[in-house]
């Protein structure tokens, strides 16, 4: 089969499985957490308004893409939202289907199927498939660069670095870390090319030129780089990336007291972060020691050697299994390509074993398949869409428009805090504060900046969702937001939320009179 049979192919699979899976759960289910933040920046985008200056947000990248894509359907719903993040996942699975069938020197057909598949698997939750998708093309632009070390592809490898900054800081930051020890490893024995200083210069050229969209934003775009810094600086005062979760280890999961089928599926979870772990430690020394011999290296295996710890690092800050899908594709990639080059006799079985573990651990989070198994998901008329969610759901979703009618009237505002940014896009309201996503403690500076912003908007309507996130009190937001609870306290009349007493609503003491 000549390489563009075999181009054909491995793009017409990847659009086959990415189409197959929307179609399958493209309308199914609804976070107003995660996925609410996601919709709302672009729906935000859509009105005019600028990620990070306006509003808490991802890096601009993919609010552009998606609001661009859904500008030329003339759409603004969550299934368009999903169609456009679908298409950035299908670029994704090609791109890492022609890395793996590149390193099997093609005539593997039924080999990438199974690689397909398994991939596929991994790509949840939906609304981070950009993320997953970056760390594939990562992988795709290192693997450019090693096969050919010249100074173009210096300089290349860098823009794509760069562009996966655009779409997410951390990326370009693994990127970066990961292509420092690429520019290293070429370095060893060299015989030929750029040199150490000159591939590292013609690289963070590429770099600046692919960063250029967000460098322009801060020139250009007045008040961007005020709130550019300003979510610089929330990492600082949060002190972390993320809110940690203790990593699931294999050897912690109790097997007595749970079904086994739950317990092997912990058992594997903590297999796989054990993986990312491993992959990355053992795969650089198998490396270097392969360049020290001069002997030959699968490109692919080589940028999946370095951006494998950086991910593997991402992972274990949040250790979930979501985090853990997002993180894990360097892992993946870099197994199945060296499988690739197997004999059959130990290609098939490991990547039979690998895709039938990948599918028990996360088929049962998808939305699909939890619809399925529950039976008792209902419809649900969100904006001009119908989507198929689960009965809390809906339930949240009707007591956030009943709210809305009783104390939202026209002119002013309500605010959701502190899990789900959800509510603004699904009432299509403009949130009258700028950190949507309030999860960590702030300074009182900017707590009094943020209840000033309510007072602006006329908020009318507060709702809070009061639980202790991951099991720790200190983080509801009473204790993260100690300012603002109180202004809520002193200007707002508490009232009755409902059944569930986590639901807190606060109405504003003049809307009362």
């Amino acid at each position: 089969m000549t390489d563009k049979k075999l181009l054909a192919f491995t793009l017409g699979l990847a659009a086959f499985l990415v189409y197959f899976s929307f179609l399958w759960q493209g309308a199914t289910g609804y976070n107003l957490s995660d996925e609410g933040f996601l919709w709302y920046g672009v729906q935000r985008v859509l009105a005019g308004e600028v990620p990070l200056r306006d509003f808490m947000a991802y890096d601009p990248g993919r609010y552009y893409w998606s609001a661009a894509l859904l500008k030329l359907a003339g759409a603004d719903g969550i299934i368009a939202l999903r169609a456009a993040v679908a298409l950035f996942q299908a670029i994704g699975l090609a791109t890492a289907l022609w890395l793996i069938m590149a390193a099997g020197r093609g005539r593997q057909l039924a080999y990438l199927v199974v690689c397909g598949i398994t991939l596929l698997m991994w790509m949840w939750p939906r609304h981070k498939l950009f993320d997953a998708t970056l760390s594939i093309l990562l992988v795709a632009a290192l693997s450019y660069l090693v096969r050919q070390p010249d100074a173009r592809r210096y300089f290349v490898t860098g823009l794509c670095v760069g562009l996966a900054a655009v779409f997410g800081r951390n990326h370009g930051m693994y990127g970066a870390l990961a292509s420092a020890g690429v520019i290293i490893w070429l370095s060893l024995r060299r015989s030929e090319g750029p040199t150490l200083l000159r591939g590292a210069v013609l690289w963070a050229c590429g770099v600046v030129a692919g960063f250029a969209p967000v460098l322009l934003m801060l020139l250009l775009v007045p008040g961007f780089s005020q709130g550019f810094w300003d979510s610089v600086l929330l990492l600082f005062e949060a002190g972390a990336t993320n809110l940690t979760l203790p990593v699931p280890w294999p050897w912690k999961v109790q097997w007595a007291g749970q079904a086994t089928g739950d317990a092997l599926r912990a058992f594997l979870i903590g297999l796989f972060f054990v993986g990312m772990l491993a992959y990355g430690l053992l795969s650089i020394a198998w490396v270097v020691w392969r360049k020290w011999r001069n002997q030959f290296v699968e490109p692919v295996c080589v940028a999946t050697a370095f951006l494998a710890l950086p991910y593997a690092q991402y992972a274990l800050s949040r250790a979930d299994i979501g985090h853990l899908a997002q993180n894990i594709f360097p892992l993946m990639i870099g197994c199945m390509a060296l499988l690739a080059t197997q004999a059959r006799k130990v290609k098939w079985p490991a990547a039979a074993l690998l895709c039938m573990s990948s599918i028990w651990v996360i088929f049962v989070y998808h939305p699909g398949w939890q619809a399925r198994n529950s039976g008792q998901w209902t419809k649900l008329d969100l904006s001009s869409d119908r989507l198929l969610v689960d009965p809390d759901t809906v339930n949240n979703v009707a007591m956030l428009r009943s709210l809305a009618v009783r104390y939202v009237p026209d002119g002013r505002a309500l605010a959701a805090m502190p899990l789900w940014p959800g509510a603004y896009a699904t009432l299509g309201r403009k949130a009258p504060v700028w950190d949507i996503y309030p999860l960590f403690p702030r300074s009182a500076r900017v707590e009094q900046g943020e209840i000033e912003r309510m007072k602006q908007a006329r908020t009318s309507m507060v709702f809070i969702l009061d639980v202790a996130l991951d099991g720790r009190d200190e983080l509801r937001y009473q204790h993260t937001h100690p300012l603002t609870y109180r202004y809520l306290q002193n200007d707002f009349t508490r009232i009755d939320g409902g059944p569930n007493p986590a639901y807190q609503v606060y109405v504003a003491n003049d809307l009362l009179k």
